[in-house]
């Protein structure tokens, strides 16, 4: 007759524990992903990532188990906030008044950014590519050409406004907010109003050419490298 297979006396407590491990990790990321918006928000996304961790009340080991490489982290944190400015530029597309659309466009996500400076960072890198966040980047990039070309047809946009433009205003947008942030909060909302009177069509003397489609990608992925988030050339 075969022997009954032993079982361990502490087996019970292995199997009951698994699913507790399981909700504690679960916990654990939670608090990591709640803390690592609070402090990018308020410094930006070349924050400490320890500061995040103590934040969370976890170790620092714990959260690269979560998250091996910062832009991992950044992009479920502020998943939510990429969404938002991918849901501003379908909105500004609904808009019947082409200049209407592109304006309220430019004044939101402007508005989102003076609100967050992780977010007001990201508007202005590029993270590698396949992120989550960098598809829904994409998909309101192609509304924002649309939002272009619509208010160039009806005569508000300049001939010569292009789509690097836009990004050049929230590079200076995130400067602006940075410095002005504790002294003048508002600051922001009258450099917005001077740029969009600046795009407006008018007889005037063309601009000197924007920079290229390359260049401005080589410059938000090398920002995205000094903030410690690609290590991409």
């Amino acid at each position: 007759m075969s022997a009954r297979p032993q079982i361990s006396p502490d087996a019970p407590a292995k199997a009951a524990g698994t699913p507790r491990l399981r909700a504690d990790a679960e916990r654990n990321r939670a608090a990591i992903l709640a803390a690592a918006r609070e402090v990018f928000a308020e410094q930006g996304l070349e924050a400490p990532l320890e500061e995040i961790a103590a934040r969370a009340g976890v170790g620092i080991a714990t959260l690269y188990r979560r998250f091996p490489a910062r832009q991992q982290l950044i992009a479920a944190a502020l998943i939510e906030k990429i969404t938002q400015y991918a849901e501003a530029a379908d909105q500004a597309l609904a808009d019947p008044d082409p200049w209407a659309g592109f304006s309220g466009f430019v004044e939101r996500i402007s508005e989102l950014q003076a609100a967050d400076r992780g977010l007001s960072d990201l508007l202005c890198m590029a993270l590698p590519a396949g992120e989550q966040v960098e598809q829904l980047r994409s998909q309101a990039n192609d509304q924002v050409v649309q939002l272009v070309e619509r208010a160039k047809a009806a005569g508000r946009l300049r001939e010569d406004f292009a789509g690097e433009d836009l990004l050049l205003l929230l590079i200076a947008n995130a400067g602006i907010v940075h410095v002005t942030r504790a002294d003048a909060p508002h600051a922001w909302r009258r450099f917005v109003a001077l740029a969009l009177d600046a795009f407006q069509r008018r007889d005037a003397p063309r601009l000197p050419p924007p920079p290229s489609t390359a260049q401005m990608t080589h410059a938000m992925l090398r920002l995205a490298r000094d903030r410690g988030c690609s290590s991409r050339a």
